[in-house]
């Protein structure tokens, strides 16, 4: 196994802490050393890399990840794709994100049962390049639900988007069903949604037993659950039940934001902000209804939302910043703006964005203690960073600005000959 030291970093080790001028050491997939300058030795055999101060950082970690959405404008569009090529396109987004300094997604959904898992273990066994991966399930909807894009004159089998079921029997399947098959995530959707005026965010889909039964599975099978749950009733639910992530929570009431703190040492809220903010904004240049009502309806749904974070983040519950990327008004690759909106929108403060990019996301992962920290005996999950992300975010989203990508003690992206210099003339400018 190979040896880096990275010299004269400033190091962002996503504790919490003020950055500090270190030298950190990586051998073989782990973090060894992490020393102040000067205090490693001299001569050591490794590669060596002189930061001349840039930020060297913890990978960034998406919590809201449909890896196999393909930036089409309608869900209905996944369906008509064959899966040979979804699966090609769905590395390729893999690839994207690494390319976009994310070393580790959770996934929030496949649009087909085995995208996730086949895409994991492809990235897994070093054949193609990508994140570590939470492979999901497709969404378990109801009949008629968010996602049950049936009809009646086609075969169900061609509405793969969702997974429609009814009542705790067909969900528990289902869920039995998705952990054969290698899922580490099960997705629900108990409640309604922004998109689907038919099916409001307030509306609550899911019974409270549907929602138990795919709990008692994922804890048999030792999965997590995750669920898209707007309405105040299903975040409640959700709670009650045991998910561990929940998606969106526009319209919880101050009884679900006490059930929310109450375990807010077990329990991650990502709001999703872009694909509400860009649906705002750019949807109707893809076709999608644009009126003044769906406006006014999308605009409420986040501003509620925006109520609610901040009311979590108060309470000292885990929000993180992941924007659900995937459709045509929301592409892939654009994730680390949402770490700006959490600034802009909900008060958070650039060092508590990244501790939630990081730090927290290595626990959505299931691997607090050894990911999503810059600190010794952690994976070797790391950027070097052209500059200072707590002075501007946006840095973030240029992948021109990372200097170096490393996953596991391997450089995805190296640093170029003269980085150093590129950065102090940046940085003398």
């Amino acid at each position: 196994m190979s040896s880096t030291l990275f010299r004269n970093a400033s190091l962002l080790d996503g504790s919490g802490a003020a950055p500090f001028r270190a030298d950190v050491l990586v051998d073989g997939t782990r973090i060894v050393e992490v020393a102040h300058p000067g205090q490693l030795p001299s001569h050591i055999d490794a590669q060596t890399i002189d930061c001349e101060g840039a930020t060297l950082m913890s990978g960034l970690i998406e919590p809201h990840t449909h890896l196999s959405f393909v930036d089409q404008a309608t869900p209905e569009a996944f369906n008509t794709i064959p899966v040979e090529e979804h699966l090609l396109l769905t590395l390729k987004h893999a690839k994207l994100y690494l390319d976009s300094g994310y070393t580790a997604c959770f996934s929030a959904a496949a649009t087909k049962p085995r995208l996730d898992v086949v895409a994991r273990n492809a990235i897994d066994r070093g054949e193609h390049p990508g994140p570590r991966l939470r492979a999901a399930s497709v969404q378990f909807t109801v009949t008629g639900g968010v996602g049950d894009l049936r009809q009646m004159h086609l075969d169900p089998g061609e509405a793969m988007f969702t997974l429609p079921c009814d009542g705790p029997f067909e969900f528990r399947r289902a869920a039995r069903e998705a952990c054969r098959e290698g899922v580490d995530v099960l997705k629900i959707v108990p409640s309604g949604d922004t998109s689907t005026p038919a099916l409001p965010s307030l509306r609550t889909l899911m019974s409270d037993d549907e929602v138990a039964a795919v709990c008692e599975v994922a804890r048999a099978h030792q999965k997590v659950v995750a669920a898209h749950a707007r309405s105040a009733e299903s975040v409640k639910m959700c709670v009650r039940n045991g998910v561990s992530v929940i998606y969106h929570a526009t319209y919880a009431d101050e009884e679900a934001l006490d059930m929310l703190e109450a375990h807010k040492d077990s329990i991650f809220v990502a709001p999703a902000l872009s694909v509400t903010i860009t649906r705002l904004r750019d949807a109707g240049k893809f076709g999608l209804p644009s009126s003044d009502a769906m406006k006014k309806r999308v605009d409420t749904d986040l501003q509620s939302t925006i109520a609610c974070m901040k009311s979590l983040k108060r309470r000292g519950v885990k929000v993180l910043p992941g924007g659900d990327y995937g459709f045509k008004w929301n592409p892939h690759g654009n994730n680390a703006r949402d770490l700006t909106y959490f600034v802009e929108l909900l008060g958070y403060t650039p060092m508590e964005v990244i501790v939630g990019a990081t730090r927290w996301g290595g626990e959505i992962m299931g691997m607090g203690d050894e990911l999503g920290l810059v600190r010794k005996g952690f994976l070797a999950d790391m950027l070097l960073v052209d500059g200072d992300p707590l002075a501007d975010l946006s840095i973030l989203e240029d992948r021109n600005r990372l200097l170096a990508i490393m996953k596991g003690g391997v450089f995805h992206k190296a640093p170029e000959p003269g980085m150093a210099m590129k950065h102090r003339l940046r940085t003398a400018a």
